[in-house]
């Protein structure tokens, strides 16, 4: 085995926590873009461009595996107050997101919401593996 093979254990984690009442339509879609905005404000979590063995270039991506969680509703509240307590990057993807059409409605949409009584579907958060594991717990691993 080469040294490229060796199993690597990060001291970070990418999570993403989803409510267990999404439709599979929706729990992918939340997931994307929840876990869009971390490689744009946290670069360390993307790793090198690839290129085929034609030497087609293709984009980088995240350097280590994203987590997919879910739970109930008010595990989302919970977590989200953790993230927050903890200061942990965090993405958030609300309810009403599902009726905006575009990136400015989104923000608004999320705007208009105290963070306590945001409508929570979606969480991303990344952090040192203990704090994003304190952060979800109560979480189930997404099936």
């Amino acid at each position: 085995m080469t040294s490229t093979d060796a199993p690597v254990r990060f001291d970070t984690k990418i999570a993403v926590l989803l409510r267990d009442d999404l439709a599979p339509w929706q729990r992918l879609n939340v997931t994307a873009f929840l876990v869009s905005g971390l490689g744009t404000e946290i670069p360390e979590v993307i790793g090198e461009p690839y290129a085929d063995a034609d030497s087609t270039p293709y984009l980088p991506m995240f350097r280590q595996p994203v987590l997919v969680f879910e739970g109930p509703a008010a595990l989302l509240t919970t977590a989200h107050s953790r993230a927050l307590a903890r200061a942990l990057p965090r993405a958030v993807f609300t309810a009403d997101l599902f009726a905006t059409g575009h990136d400015a409605a989104n923000r608004a949409a999320v705007r208009a919401v105290p963070g306590a009584a945001l409508d929570l579907v979606g969480l991303a958060v990344y952090g040192p593996r203990n704090a994003v594991d304190k952060t979800l717990k109560g979480a189930r691993m997404h099936p």
